[in-house]
């Protein structure tokens, strides 16, 4: 989770550093990355050997220089979207880059293709709350000596497959969810009504 996170922070950090027109340089990034690497490991009270601590920082800097070649680079991270349920479940969404017109990524720092089946529900409930956006999966694999990148476009979701989604989140929010008070949730919401 801490090396994800390193990944995920820096990533998003230097995105916004490329669209305010700055340089996203690779010694800066992996300094970045080392810093929220060794926060993450001090607050989860982990201490890594120093072979394996080099192993993962080269992990993360390779993955950051792969990322760095990609169209993805320098794009935002959408606001948070709540989709909700029959007025009862609500579930948040909110991919990891958008061109803020048609296209989201989801990032992944492993190969996640074919999706695996968190990883599935994950993409449908995006492709619920941005209704219209194609939808891509950007897998990074950083257990692969280089690199591999692999971006895929999943196909839309057809109505069929849109109601057993929702269905799925609505039993687990049933389950497992807490009240919400929508007066208080400040996110764009997509409302949406299954049969019971």
């Amino acid at each position: 989770m801490a090396v994800g996170t390193a990944i995920d922070d820096t990533l998003s950090h230097f995105s916004y550093e490329v669209r305010e027109g700055r340089r996203a340089s690779v010694a800066a990034m992996n300094r970045w990355a080392e810093a929220v690497l060794d926060r993450q490991l001090e607050d989860a009270d982990v201490v890594l050997e120093a072979p394996v601590r080099t192993t993962q920082l080269e992990a993360i800097s390779n993955v950051l220089q792969a990322f760095r070649k990609t169209e993805i680079m320098g794009l935002a991270r959408p606001r948070s979207r709540l989709i909700l349920i029959n007025e009862e479940v609500g579930v948040y969404a909110q991919p990891d880059y958008w061109d803020g017109r048609d296209r989201f990524f989801e990032m992944k720092s492993y190969l996640a293709v074919p999706p695996p089946p968190d990883v599935e529900l994950q993409m449908r409930l995006f492709q619920l709350a941005f209704a219209g956006f194609h939808s891509f999966l950007a897998c990074f694999d950083r257990h692969a000596t280089p690199v591999t990148t692999t971006i895929v476009e999943l196909p839309p979701l057809p109505a069929s497959g849109s109601a057993e989604i929702l269905r799925t989140a609505l039993r687990v929010g049933r389950e497992v969810g807490l009240p919400k008070v929508l007066e208080y949730v400040d996110a764009p919401t997509m409302r949406y009504t299954v049969p019971a």
